[in-house]
């Protein structure tokens, strides 16, 4: 029968007091200096969305062929741009005044800053008479200057705008393409500082209040948290202006809710350790000092192993996701500091009153507490630890069946990547039920120029290449070819119902040349990728070409390939890392290798839930490539927190009560700041849903899940009763497995 070996006595042993030195004064001096580059950088994060990159290029390593295309290209144009659509749509045939009005509307286009009216083309009808398209580049990269993507949100504002404004009233305008679906993906990201970071504070308050049941104690580790949001803002804004690294509108959102809910997180320890000893200590900075050490080890350990494990997307081939890395890892490290020096130097100066109404007395009964619901879960753990750890891991693999073959993760097109219908989303639709879906977004092929006319002829030969009768759709005035360094394509077929021959307008440089092919199909489906792919198989095998094809559709297929190399390649690298750290905090190496084989246990279980909730429930389309990866690190990452937190306590009870006593200690005293530490930082990521994007959606929903699995299930039943039915052979090899149990 498995009891906890604690005293309902309160102990009359008087602690040792604690030392103190100068790493005590170093620790005050980091935390003022932390006090006010948090307050300063405050301001640099609204300043974030000015460093910003969310297009295809900024993904893409520079040797991606679409990339090597596009660099290529760009010395061929002097204003590189975006292609997009204004629609013009009405149910019915257009009227001689919808056409009159949406002539006035063209014109009126043209005249809107940022509009690169050389490369706009006549109007488009649709063959039913019912819609219009007019085709409009935006100017993305002009003299070497990239336009901000605020700027080019702006731009299209301005541009819809001017086209409703001269349009028939009756007439729905609506934007469509690359450029308006690029716009709206931007504008989503328009709710960071606002919505997101709202909703977020919101839920971490709610949380605390609850945790604390204090109206006074909550503040100190949100505030902590602001200072190490507004401190890795700062460090991430001026490394992002110079070039050092890309910040996407994903890696910002998510550094906010990592940054929030790892705080959080380092808080909850350090304060319950420090209420503990302040139940022994008389003086509040004595038991602080103490409550420091103590815990100093956990939370450093769980820093670092976050740390190396998102480091280790420096591994990828995506930019993004190579730039993730050190940007959330810069967000964790900067919340260390502060948690680790501000936090402590503001709770010890303010004193015991900050925990009103439940304020902490010198009784030396800080034990007292595992006598409470979490000393009864741990004796039950203790008791029947055989069945239960079975009974979980039954469980777990349930959950990982119950969905994971309906977790589809080929990929979203541009418009299934919104949880909301936004109107370029809206206007693409119309466009590509009117009209040919793949004008507007070529592909774009690299030639030598004297194997020009070969590589136009392979590339007619291949399916998914639009076709006219006679001829093969390729494009027709590279001098309307819109932003290839971009991955975009260019302006579409003046006539609707046929392509123009194949010609060349432009004039070789350094013996290379430029041809375009219209696809057949929408430039981001799954056919176009499709397309792709054979079309780089013809041309690659055209002799003396030295063919390279980009443009839109073939940045998508890199990115996509690029991810599945980069969750195959990081994932395995995540796991040794994260062996290695925790080989080396707790001294073993069996019990690294059960908390990891827990983990990623967890981890497939939440994928099974994950592919279910998403198919059936939620109704996505599917999820991005870059999905399992992004889940993974997160997940893994962050849960091994959580084991980090109770298995250095178990070992720390383990050298004076042995192994099995020490588990069920540990669980007993851990088990209430891990759980509450769990759902703080659940919540903080369930509110990535705020923003209207698939991907950031199932992020938010997966890290959520899987998170609470591990703090409710993994931490609380599979860890300890594992570890209890084994012992101290879960030490092996170090010295503790041969201990006493």
């Amino acid at each position: 029968m498995a009891e906890l070996d604690i005293s309902d006595e309160p102990s009359t042993v008087t602690p040792r007091k604690p030392r103190r030195g100068w790493p005590v004064f170093t620790v005050i001096a980091i935390a003022l200096i932390a006090f006010l580059a948090g307050g300063v950088g405050g301001s640099f994060q609204g300043k974030l969305a000015e460093v910003q990159k969310n297009d295809n290029a900024s993904y893409l390593s520079a040797s991606a062929e679409s990339t090597i295309v596009a660099d290529e290209s760009a010395k061929f144009v002097t204003v590189e741009t975006i292609p997009g659509f204004v629609v013009f749509h009405r149910d019915g045939p257009l009227t001689e005044q919808d056409k009159e009005s949406i002539a006035d509307a063209a014109t009126a286009v043209t005249q809107v800053p940022g509009v690169d009216k050389t490369g706009m083309a006549p109007v488009q009808y649709s063959e039913d008479g019912t819609t219009a398209a007019l085709f409009v580049p935006l100017v993305a990269k002009s003299d070497g200057t990239q336009v901000q993507g605020d700027v080019l949100a702006e731009t299209e504002q301005h541009v819809m705008d001017a086209a409703r404004s001269a349009a028939a009233a009756e007439l729905e305008v609506l934007p469509a393409g690359p450029g308006g679906l690029l716009v709206a993906f931007i504008d989503a990201f328009q709710g960071l500082d606002g919505a997101l970071l709202g909703a977020a504070l919101l839920v971490v308050i709610l949380i605390l209040l609850v945790v604390y049941r204090s109206p006074v104690l909550w503040i100190f580790p949100l505030l902590s948290a602001m200072l190490a949001l507004g401190l890795s803002s700062m460090v991430i804004y001026f490394l992002a202006k110079q070039d050092i690294l890309t910040l996407t509108g994903q890696s910002q959102g998510i550094l906010m809710v990592l940054v929030l809910g790892a705080g959080t997180d380092y808080a909850l320890l350090l304060i319950a350790r420090y209420r503990e000893e302040l139940h022994a200590y008389p003086n509040r900075f004595d038991a602080m000092i103490r409550a420091w050490r103590e815990s100093a080890p956990a939370i450093t350990a769980s820093a670092v192993t976050v740390i190396l494990g998102l480091l280790c997307l420096t591994f990828s081939e995506l930019n993004s996701n190579k730039s993730l890395g050190p940007v959330t890892a810069i967000g964790i490290a900067c919340t260390y500091l502060v948690m680790m020096t501000f936090l402590p130097v503001a709770l010890a100066t303010a004193g015991r009153w900050v925990f009103w109404p439940r304020v902490p007395q010198v009784d030396h009964a800080a034990d007292l507490a595992a006598h409470g619901m979490w000393g009864r879960i741990a004796a039950a753990v203790g008791n029947r630890a055989r069945p239960a750890w079975i009974g979980t891991t039954v469980l777990l693999i349930a959950l990982c069946a119950i969905g994971i073959g309906s977790l589809q993760t080929d990929g979203l097109t541009s418009t299934e990547n919104f949880t909301n219908n936004p109107e370029a989303a809206q206007g693409q639709a119309i466009y590509d039920a009117k009209f040919p879906q793949g004008t507007g977004a070529p592909a774009v092929i690299m030639t030598n120029a004297d194997a020009a006319e070969q590589v136009i002829a392979v590339a007619g030969g291949v399916e998914g290449v639009a076709r006219a009768p006679g001829s093969v759709c390729l494009q027709i005035d590279y001098a309307k070819v819109a932003g290839l360094n971009l991955g975009t394509g260019a302006a579409p077929a003046a006539a609707p119902t046929g392509c123009p021959p194949p010609q060349l307008t432009v004039q070789p440089i350094d013996g290379r040349t430029v041809v375009t092919a219209t696809l057949a199909d929408s430039y981001d489906s799954p056919e176009a990728l499709e397309t792709i792919e054979r079309l780089r198989t013809a041309v690659h095998a055209a002799p003396g070409a030295d063919a390279l094809v980009g443009g839109n559709s073939a940045a998508t297929l890199d990115v996509q390939t690029a991810s599945v190399h980069d969750r195959n390649l990081i994932i395995p690298i995540v796991l040794v890392v994260i062996f290695l750290v925790l080989a080396i905090l707790l001294r073993a190496l069996l019990a690294p290798l059960i908390l990891i084989a827990t983990v990623v246990l967890s981890f497939a279980a939440t994928l099974g839930v994950c592919g279910f909730f998403f198919t059936h429930v939620f109704h996505f389309a599917g999820a991005d490539q870059a999905f399992p990866l992004f889940a993974f690190v997160f997940l893994v990452a962050l849960g091994i927190d959580y084991n980090i937190f109770l298995m250095t306590r178990v070992r720390e009870e383990s050298l004076t009560n042995g192994t099995r006593s020490g588990v069920l200690r540990g669980l007993a005293v851990t088990g209430g700041v891990i759980t509450s530490a769990g759902v703080v930082l659940a919540a903080t990521f369930a509110v990535l849903g705020v923003l209207p994007l698939v991907f950031l959606a199932e992020i938010g929903f997966a890290v959520a899940f899987g998170v609470l699995l591990d703090t409710i299930i993994v931490r609380s039943v599979l860890v300890p009763a594992l570890s209890y039915d084994i012992g101290k052979r879960i030490w092996w090899p170090s010295a503790l497995a041969k201990a006493e149990d």
